[in-house]
Order: structure tokens, then C-alpha cells, then sequence
């Protein structure tokens, strides 16, 4: 409603005149459907088009949330109905004036409009008395109307005795419904009825309706106040007007922003914004702080998640809807900072912000340590802020499964660098994980076996590193890309040649992102046989039912070659992950079975072997046959002899 509207509004008058106080809900409740038009512009224009052309239904239905005017619409369209002055005798929306029948209507005293609360009036008897009545003509008005509040609460019987009657009621009758569970009616009454549905009042009207009977009521209130009264009114007048009410008698005449606040156990908006900028930012420390400071001001724990849920609610629309921030109920740090956030926050993490609060609020209203659950909550979204989204971890698994990506190498220890140029190594990692005897400190054990070679090479050291005192592996030199021409040739020769094994197949796979069918063959493929252009394998259970299909036709676009894929009953050789997990138990074996690697692992009580890797060049020394240097030795002590005692 414009403010030249709100102007118009007049307290509603007894007919003894003010004989007492009335509450603002009922002293400014509206009169006539000028007054309507705050938030309900859709149905004034329906029953204005609809009584000029005389086209009036014989029952209307107002739904809605509390608040919002149902009964108060329903008078109006009785007195609407029932209008009547010295210039004008027939049904009209122009209520300029007092009519003959309109005080009693609006007073709920007219003997031809009847109201009745289905909520006490619940049975058929009471539906009966109805239906018997309704074959009298008006006694003094034009229609007899019936205003039926909360007419969901009616019985199943009162409902069906009724529908006759709602359907071909008397030219003289008229019924209204007013109902807040609209789902509740039958549909067979809905279906005989012209439906209206009364919208939540936005807060920007709800603010001027306020500061327009704050005026008129010689009270003086902080715009900040108005905003919070209208924010806590969730588009309800009435509710609104009740707490305005309670703010002006706890103001004692002056309604401040900090007097709502007390009042209502809100936090300062500007405090619910910091606290957002701490979650969003993983600042655990800060935003417990925060919430502590909020808290021992009187702030209610449920009430501060809620505004931190209104606050992300805010600052996801803005993100789309940036001239949301004219809202007259926003205050200036909720627009400034709220765009600032909109601007810099991801919709995935604001997401997922609103969903943990929507489901911590209830655990916080149901908790018998209210504060210790918003703080847990707090916990957790400060937490998750330092998450990759889902977005980024699965670019990042796509990443890792075409090979793009390689997860960073554990960190050596300072002895294990190869000296001169030295030969490649077996390296174990034991991590001590018990008690140490004698007070030693838990460390990470990593021993370096030096493999066979024929060129005499300096011997590579033993040492127990502790964990805290290992140095970072300097980063390796990247490996210079190939020339363009070496690239194509390189290129060809892998598209013309056959492919030699299941983990060439695999990495054909990664090349092209192709992750599940990579899976499928490293988990349920046993190959058979191997040939040019043919492949015999023996599937797991767990195989895709079209997974020969797709593979045979995938090898033919990466390769440009024909391929015949069969299935056979041969046994095959071991899966992918078969042969690397009977792989890594024999390296597991090998290095428990390693003299050195025993006389560590009893030197420390309670350490255990957690990795064993072999460096890429052992392989080429172990092909060539080469002999290997002496081993390193190690005390009972676990320290590294010198080289001279080895000679010894």
C-alpha cells in the first residue's frame, strides 16, 4: 500500500464511541476494500470486476496463513453484498460512505449475516440448524449471509450435509468461508466454491502500515524497529500490530530498535552478518566468540540460527536478484555487506550452509542444551566451509582418474637422496605407533636397500627420522614437453600398434575419461588371451551385461582398428587389482622378512610397516641382472653403522 493510502486509514469507532482501550488489531482493523489493497490486490480486482458485472458467486473460500484477514475480508464482502445508502441500492466495492447495514456487519451483530466458529460448531446438528433456515428470506438486508471461520474444523457428516445446499443455495444466501488448512476441506466443497488466496503481506508494505499508525498514535519508533516488528510479523498484519502494541507499552511511548530486540530475543542484524562472515570463512574461534558475545546480550540460540538462515536466504537471492537490496525492510549493513557476500561466496557452499542449518535448527529447538547445540552446529558449518564442493572433488576424481593429476609423494628422509648419482632403492616406511621404552620418541622409520648393480656405488644410509623433524621433498624438475613432430609419430605408432595387456587397455581408459568402464576392467576382467584385434577374457560377477559391447567398440575409436571381444570359459590370469594387491603383500613380506627392517621394528616397540615403494630405476637394475652392494646395517639400537664396521 503507497503512503497516500495508509494515510486514509481511520480508527475503526463503537457505536457508544471509544469506551475504553482497544488493542491497535482491532481499533485499525480495515474497513472497506481501499483498506484491502495492502498485499491483496489480486482478489480486490477480482470482486470489483465480478460485481460490476453482476456475475456473484453463491459461496467464496478465503484461505491463508493467520493474520492476514480473512474474517475481516469476509465482513467486508458481506457489507460489499448487503450495500445500501440513500444513492445506491445494490451489491458494489465502493464503500465510500456508511450504508445502512454497514456498522452492524462490521460490528458482527447484523441478525441477516450470521458467524459462526466451526471450531465449537462442529457436528451436523449444528450444519442442520443451517439448512433449515436458509428457506427464510433476509429480514432487513439483500442477502443472507453465512460466515463460516476455520471451516476445516467441520466433521465429515456437517460437510456432506452441507454440499446440497452449497451447491443450489437460495438467490438470498450467500456463504463465506474462512479456513488456514485449506488442505483439510474436502474437495467436493472446494469445487462449489470461488477460491481466494490471501497472500502474506510483504514486509515493505507491513513497514509503512506501521510507521502510518505509529503516527497516528503520536509514537515515536525507530525506522530498525519497524523493520524487526515487520520481519517477526512473517506476513501477518494482525501479528504485526500485536507486537507494536507490546512494543509501545514496553517503550513506554518510544519504541527503539534496541527495546524490540530485548523484546523479541533477536540479535543485532549487524552481528548476525559478522557471525556469517566467520562461518564463511572457517574462523571456528571467531564465530563461538561471536555467538557467545550475542548470547549473553540475550540473544535466543534458535532465534540467531534462524536469522542466519534468513541471512543466507538473503545473500543466495541477491546473487540473482541483485535489485532485492531496495527492500525497505533490509537494513543498510544486510544490503551493503549482503551484495559483498553475494559477489564472493559460491551458491554450492551457500547451499549447503542452508541445508545444515535447516536441519541443526530443529536439533537446537529440541535439544535440552539449546546452546551447546548451536554451537555444535556453528561448529559444523565452520567446519565445512574448508570443503572442496562436490563440484571440485569430482573434477578433481576425473582429474586423478585420467592421470592429470598425481597425489604428491610422501616426503624421504634426508639420508635417502641418492649420493653420486647412486643407484635406485627399496624404501620402507615403519611408523611407531606404542609406547617407546626408555622415553624415545615415536618417529618414522624409513630404510633405504640398495639393489644390485655392477658399477661399484657409495653405500646409501639408514636413518630414524622423527616424524616431526622430516623435510619436505624438494619439488622434481617438470619433464619437458615433446616436440610437436615427436607428439604425431608418437601419436600414430600408439594408434597402429596392438595393444599388449589389460594395463594398456586401462590407460586408454584414463586418456579418454572414460573412469567406469577403467573400473570394470581392473575389477572383473581375467584375461585369457591376447591377440591383434581379439580379446578372450573370463568376467567377474559385478560386470555391466554390456560391457564386451562397449569395450569392443571403444577400442575401435581410440585405435581405428577392429576388435573382437569374446567371452571364455578359460580361468584367465588374475584381475588388475588381484595381481597389484598380491603384489603389494609380497613387498609387505619381502620387508618384513629383511634383517635390517626386523632389527628397526624391534628396536621400536610397537611400530609397524605401513608402505613399501619401489623406486621406478630398480626395476630397469633388476632386469639387467646386476649384483647387489653389501646391505646397510643397523644397531640393536636402530642406529646406522659407519662403513667401516661393515668391512669388519
Amino acid at each position: 500500500m503507497a503512503d497516500d493510502d495508509a494515510s486514509d486509514i481511520e480508527p475503526k469507532k463503537d457505536a457508544a464511541g471509544d469506551s475504553g482501550y482497544r488493542v491497535l488489531a482491532r481499533k485499525y482493523r480495515p474497513n472497506d476494500f481501499t483498506d484491502l489493497m495492502v498485499g491483496q490486490e489480486p482478489m480486490v480486482r477480482t470482486l470489483t470486476n465480478a460485481f460490476e458485472t453482476g456475475r456473484i458467486a453463491q459461496a467464496y473460500m478465503l484461505t491463508g496463513v493467520r493474520g492476514v484477514g480473512k474474517t475481516t475480508t469476509a465482513r467486508i464482502l458481506a457489507r460489499g453484498l448487503n450495500y445500501k445508502t440513500a444513492t445506491v441500492d445494490k451489491p458494489t466495492i465502493d464503500l465510500k460512505e456508511i450504508g445502512e447495514h454497514c456498522q452492524a456487519i462490521m460490528d458482527g451483530r447484523h441478525v441477516d449475516v450470521i458467524e459462526m466458529d466451526a471450531a465449537s460448531h462442529t457436528g451436523i446438528d449444528d450444519i442442520r440448524e443451517i439448512i433449515d433456515q436458509v428457506r427464510y428470506r433476509p429480514s432487513t438486508a439483500r442477502y443472507k449471509v453465512y460466515i463460516i471461520d476455520e471451516v476445516h474444523m467441520l466433521s465429515t457428516q456437517a460437510f456432506n450435509g452441507l454440499l446440497k445446499t452449497l451447491e443450489e443455495p437460495p438467490e438470498h444466501v450467500k456463504f463465506i468461508f474462512a479456513t488456514t488448512e485449506i488442505r483439510k476441506v474436502p474437495i467436493t466443497v472446494l469445487s462449489r466454491c470461488q477460491r481466494f488466496d490471501l497472500r502474506r503481506i510483504p514486509a515493505a508494505d507491513l513497514v509503512r502500515l506501521y510507521s502510518t499508525i505509529a503516527a497516528r498514535e503520536g509514537v515515536e519508533i525507530e525506522d530498525k524497529a519497524l523493520s524487526m516488528i515487520a520481519r517477526a510479523a512473517e506476513g501477518s498484519a494482525r501479528d504485526g500490530l500485536s507486537l507494536l502494541d507490546q512494543a509501545i507499552s514496553h517503550g513506554n511511548g518510544r519504541v527503539e530498535a534496541a527495546i524490540v530486540r530485548t523484546m523479541l530475543g533477536l540479535a543485532d542484524r549487524a552481528r548476525i552478518v559478522d557471525l556469517f562472515g566467520h562461518v564463511v570463512s572457517g574462523d571456528v574461534k571467531a564465530a563461538l566468540q561471536e555467538f557467545y558475545a550475542q548470547y549473553e546480550s540475550g540473544a535466543n540460540p534458535v532465534v540467531v540460527l534462524n536469522d542466519l538462515a534468513d541471512f543466507t536466504h538473503l545473500v543466495t537471492r541477491l546473487k540473482y536478484v541483485p535489485e532485492g537490496t531496495e527492500d525497505v525492510s533490509l537494513s543498510e549493513v544486510e544490503r551493503a555487506r549482503g551484495q559483498e557476500f553475494a559477489d564472493a561466496v559460491a551458491v554450492s557452499a551457500l547451499s549447503r550452509i542452508w541445508q545444515m542449518l535447516l536441519k541443526g535448527i530443529p536439533e537446537t529447538e529440541n535439544a535440552a542444551r539449546p546452546y551447546g547445540a548451536a554451537e555444535m552446529v556453528l561448529i559444523r558449518l565452520a567446519h565445512a566451509a574448508r570443503l572442496p564442493s562436490p563440484e571440485d572433488a569430482a573434477r578433481r576424481l576425473l582429474a586423478l582418474e585420467s592421470g592429470e593429476e598425481q597425489s604428491p609423494p610422501s616426503p624421504p628422509s634426508p639420508s635417502s637422496a641418492p649420493q653420486g648419482g647412486g643407484t635406485s632403492a627399496r624404501a620402507v616406511s615403519a611408523t611407531t605407533t606404542g609406547a617407546q621404552p626408555s622415553g624415545r620418541p615415536s618417529a618414522t622409520v624409513t630404510m633405504l636397500r640398495p639393489q644390485a648393480s655392477e658399477t661399484p656405488q657409495p653405500e646409501p644410509e639408514q636413518a630414524v627420522v622423527p616424524a616431526e623433524e622430516e623435510p619436505q621433498r624438494a619439488p622434481e624438475p617438470a619433464a619437458e614437453p615433446e616436440s610437436e613432430p615427436a607428439a604425431a609419430v608418437a601419436s600414430e605408432a600408439a594408434r597402429t600398434s596392438a595393444i599388449k595387456s589389460l594395463q594398456d587397455i586401462t590407460d586408454l581408459c584414463s586418456k579418454h575419461r572414460m573412469p567406469l568402464l577403467r573400473a570394470q576392467i581392473r575389477n572383473f576382467v581375467r584375461l585369457v588371451r591376447l591377440e591383434p584385434g581379439r580379446i578372450e577374457v573370463n568376467l567377474e560377477d559385478g560386470a555391466s551385461q554390456t560391457f564386451l559391447n562397449e569395450l569392443g567398440t571403444k577400442l575401435r575409436e581410440w585405435t581405428g582398428e577392429s576388435w573382437f571381444v569374446s567371452l571364455s570359459r578359460e580361468p584367465g590370469a588374475p584381475t588388475l587389482v588381484e595381481a597389484e594387491t598380491a603384489a603389494r603383500e609380497k613387498l609387505f613380506r619381502d620387508a618384513r622378512e629383511d634383517p635390517e627392517v626386523a632389527s628397526i621394528l624391534k628396536s621400536f616397540p610397537g611400530a609397524k610397516i605401513t608402505d613399501v615403494r619401489v623406486r621406478a630405476e630398480e626395476a630397469e637394475t633388476t632386469e639387467d641382472g646386476a649384483d647387489g652392494m653389501p646391505d646397510a646395517a643397523v644397531n640393536e639400537d636402530g642406529d646406522v653403522l659407519p662403513e667401516d664396521d661393515l668391512d669388519e
